[in-house]
């Protein structure tokens, strides 16, 4: 079978797989673990955000943030750990709330891509993806979405005096990585970005409840992401 074959069969499947979030079996008994999991995914996001806000190289990263409209945070991404080539993770979006001022969330997802292309070996990256326009965050709050295709995707500028660039990027998502110790832009052409639904029911408490739901709805509330969300809206503040 041809590679692109191979392609069109396997792009589905696999954001079924994400939208699923890699779970199976007893859905009730399953519940307190989506929300620890859910939890612990909120801590290290922050962990992540803070080490991206605070990076010397990144001051085009801290440009972009004033203007963001959503940001996207994977503690890690894991490629070449699949057969295939497939590499994955777990990620949360904030958006930016424009009446208030303020920012909501976070929304949880997998984030992935099938690619045939053999990994030798696994790396991972901690990866923060900036959503710049109101498209690109509309493409996140859909079930799923191929970055590149569905949505406009950029690698962002690193290092000294990168910041002069951003004026001439003008893609919906920019997106920065962290692996092995150096910051990078990364690029996510191809990458799959699906809601995981039971982490989202399992945090707030309520089945079927969808990131529209939480982040322009508000319709549920969750006093733990405070620190996170505090964290990306001071970051993300215009005012020095």
């Amino acid at each position: 079978m041809k590679r692109k074959n191979l392609q069109r069969i396997a792009m589905p499947l696999f954001a079924m797989v994400l939208t699923l979030g890699f779970t199976a079996g007893d859905r009730p008994a399953a519940f307190a673990d989506h929300a620890s999991d859910a939890k612990q995914s909120v801590e290290k996001a922050k962990l992540t955000f803070d080490t991206f806000a605070a990076a010397k190289d990144l001051e085009s990263f801290r440009s972009l943030l004033k203007k963001a409209k959503g940001v996207f945070i994977s503690p890690q991404v894991l490629r070449g750990a699949f057969v295939f080539g497939l590499s994955g993770g777990s990620g949360v979006l904030v958006t930016r709330d424009p009446k208030e001022a303020s920012w909501n969330g976070p929304a949880f997802y997998t984030i992935g891509e099938a690619g045939f292309d053999f990994q030798a070996g696994g790396q991972a990256s901690q990866v923060v993806t900036l959503a710049m326009t109101e498209r690109g965050v509309n493409a996140l709050l859909s079930p799923s979405v191929k970055l590149g295709a569905d949505v406009g995707v950029a690698v962002g500028p690193v290092g000294a005096g990168a910041a002069a660039a951003t004026a001439n990027i003008s893609a919906d998502i920019v997106t920065y990585s962290l692996a092995k110790g150096l910051y990078g832009g990364v690029s996510l052409t191809g990458a799959v970005v699906a809601v995981r639904n039971e982490w989202n029911e399992a945090y707030y408490g309520k089945p079927g409840v969808s990131p529209t739901g939480i982040l322009i709805r508000e319709e549920v509330k969750n006093s733990h992401p405070a620190q996170l969300v505090q964290a990306v809206a001071k970051a993300a503040s215009v005012i020095e």
